[in-house]
C-alpha cells in the first residue's frame, strides 16, 4: 500500500522505494484506454462523413498529436519523483499548481462517472445472462465503483497492477471480440466526396484529445523508476502504450461502424454483443472490467490532485471522497446525463493543452541547475489561466458553447492546437525556469 498521507503527493518518491520495473511504463499507458472509447470514436468519424482513407488518416494523426505530449510528459517522473501536478508546480509555483490540480480533480472524477455508466449497464446485461436475475442500477455500479476506490486506496502499486495484469486479460479478450466483430462482415465506410478541411481538424481534434486527456496522469505512473532511467525509452514506452491501445480501437470503430445504431457506449455495446454471438456475455463482462483499468487510474490521479490543489487530507481520504462522489454523479445522472457531461469534459480539456505546453517548455528547454520551487503565483500560473480562458472563449465548440471562430472556421475545433503552442511559447520566450531537482 502506498503511503497514505498527503506527503505520499507533495513529496518527491525517496530514492530507496523507485524500484518499478520499466515495462509498466508501457501498461500504465496502454490498458486505461481498453474499452468502448475508442470503438465510439472510430464510429464518430463515419458520422463526421469521412470515409475509410480520411479516417484512417485522421486516426493516425490525431492520436500521434495527442499521444506525443503525454508521453514526453512522462520522462518528468523517474528524475522528479513527482506527480504531474506536483512537477508542474516548478513552472506555476506553489500556489499557481492549484487552479489546474482542481480542474484536474474534477476532470478524473467527471470521467469516473461517465465511464462507469456504461459499464454498470453491461454488467447488469452480464449478470441477467448468468445468473437469470439483474441487479438495480445502483447495486452494479456500487460494485464497480467499490473495486475501483479499494485499488486507488492502496494507490500506486496495486493500480499499476491492475494495469498490467488485468490489462493483458483485457487485451486478449478484446482482440477475440474484434476478430469476432470483422468476422461478422466489414463494410468499408464510402462517402461521396472528400471532407472539407473544418471536419477534418474537427476529426483530428477529437482524436487528439482523447489521448492527450491523459497528459495530467502520464508522471504520476512513472515517478517510481529509478531516477537515472533513460528518459528516451520511457518516452517510446508510453507512445507506444497509448497508440497500441487507442489506434486498433478506433480503427474497429471505423469499420464496424454500420453496424452501429449511433455512436455511443451503449450502440457499440448493443452491436459487439451481437456480433459476438455465444462470446456475447465475454462481451458484457469485458466492457464491466475494463472500466476497473481506466476509473481506479482516474480515481488514483484525483486524489493525488486533490492534495496538489491544496486540500490537505491523507491521501486515503483523499481516494475515498473522489470515488464516492463519481459513484454520486454517475447515480444521478445516469441517460441523459452522461451526454451533457461529456461536453462539459470536453470544454473542460482546454485547460489541458496550455497547462501541458508550460510544464514541457519548462522541462525540456530550461537548464539542469538546482533551484527552489517558487512559493506563490508565478509567471507561468498566469499565462495557463490566460490562455486556458481565451481559448475556451474563442476556440471550443460542443452542444454547450461554440466560440466565435470555431463558427467562423465551419465547426472546426482547433483550440488545443492553438492553447498549446500558444501558452508553450509565450512561456518560453519570457525564459523557461531552470529545471532540476527541488532544494
Amino acid at each position: 500500500m502506498e503511503e497514505l498521507g498527503a506527503a505520499a503527493v507533495s513529496r518527491p518518491v525517496a530514492a530507496e522505494r523507485k524500484t518499478m520495473a520499466i515495462d509498466r511504463v508501457f501498461w500504465s499507458h496502454f490498458s486505461p484506454n481498453l474499452g468502448p472509447g475508442g470503438w465510439v470514436t472510430g464510429a464518430l468519424l463515419v458520422s463526421l462523413g469521412l470515409d475509410f482513407r480520411f479516417g484512417l488518416l485522421a486516426i493516425v494523426i490525431g492520436n500521434v498529436v495527442g499521444a506525443l505530449p503525454v508521453a514526453l510528459a512522462a520522462a518528468i517522473g523517474p528524475p522528479t519523483g513527482l506527480t504531474q501536478m506536483e512537477a508542474s508546480r516548478r513552472a506555476l509555483g506553489r500556489l499557481g499548481v492549484r487552479p489546474p490540480a482542481f480542474l484536474n480533480w474534477i476532470y478524473c472524477v467527471g470521467w469516473d462517472a461517465v465511464n462507469n455508466v456504461p459499464a454498470a449497464t453491461a454488467l447488469i446485461a452480464f449478470l441477467s445472462i448468468v445468473a437469470g436475475g439483474a441487479p438495480p442500477f445502483w447495486l452494479a455500479l456500487g460494485v464497480l465503483a467499490a473495486a475501483q476506490m479499494v485499488a486507488s486506496i492502496y494507490g500506486h502499486d496495486m493500480v499499476q497492477a491492475l494495469q498490467k495484469y488485468l490489462g493483458a486479460a483485457l487485451l486478449a479478450a478484446f482482440a477475440v471480440i474484434g476478430l469476432q466483430s470483422v468476422r461478422h462482415g466489414v463494410a468499408l465506410p464510402h462517402v461521396a466526396h472528400a471532407p472539407s478541411v473544418a471536419t477534418m481538424l474537427l476529426a483530428v481534434a477529437i482524436l487528439a484529445s482523447f489521448n492527450l486527456s491523459w497528459a495530467s496522469y502520464s508522471s504520476d505512473y512513472t515517478r517510481y523508476l529509478p531516477a537515472d532511467t533513460a528518459p528516451g525509452r520511457v518516452v517510446w514506452l508510453a507512445l507506444a502504450g497509448l497508440l497500441g491501445s487507442a489506434v486498433p480501437f478506433q480503427i474497429l470503430g471505423l469499420l464496424t461502424a454500420a453496424s452501429i445504431a449511433e455512436p455511443s457506449p451503449t450502440a457499440v455495446i448493443a452491436s459487439l454483443q451481437h456480433a459476438a454471438g455465444p462470446l456475447g456475455p465475454m462481451v458484457l463482462a469485458v466492457i464491466a472490467l475494463s472500466s476497473i483499468t481506466g476509473n481506479a487510474f482516474n480515481d488514483n490521479t484525483a486524489s493525488y490532485s486533490l492534495i496538489s490543489a491544496g486540500v490537505h487530507i491523507p491521501r486515503v481520504l483523499a481516494a475515498i471522497v473522489t470515488a464516492l462522489l463519481g459513484y454520486g454523479l454517475a447515480v444521478a445522472g445516469a441517460g441523459r446525463y452522461a451526454a451533457l457531461y461529456t461536453d462539459y469534459l470536453v470544454v473542460t480539456m482546454y485547460w489541458i493543452a496550455p497547462w501541458i505546453g508550460i510544464v514541457l517548455a519548462d522541462w525540456y528547454f530550461g537548464d539542469r541547475t538546482v533551484h527552489p520551487v517558487p512559493s506563490g503565483w508565478t509567471r507561468g500560473a498566469t499565462i495557463f489561466m490566460i490562455v486556458s480562458v481565451v481559448t475556451i472563449l474563442l476556440f471550443s465548440t460542443s452542444q454547450i458553447y461554440t466560440g466565435p471562430v470555431a463558427r467562423w472556421l465551419g465547426g472546426a475545433d482547433i483550440g488545443y492546437y492553438v492553447g498549446f503552442f500558444v501558452a508553450a511559447l509565450w512561456y518560453g520566450r519570457g525564459g523557461a525556469r531552470p529545471r532540476g531537482m527541488e532544494s
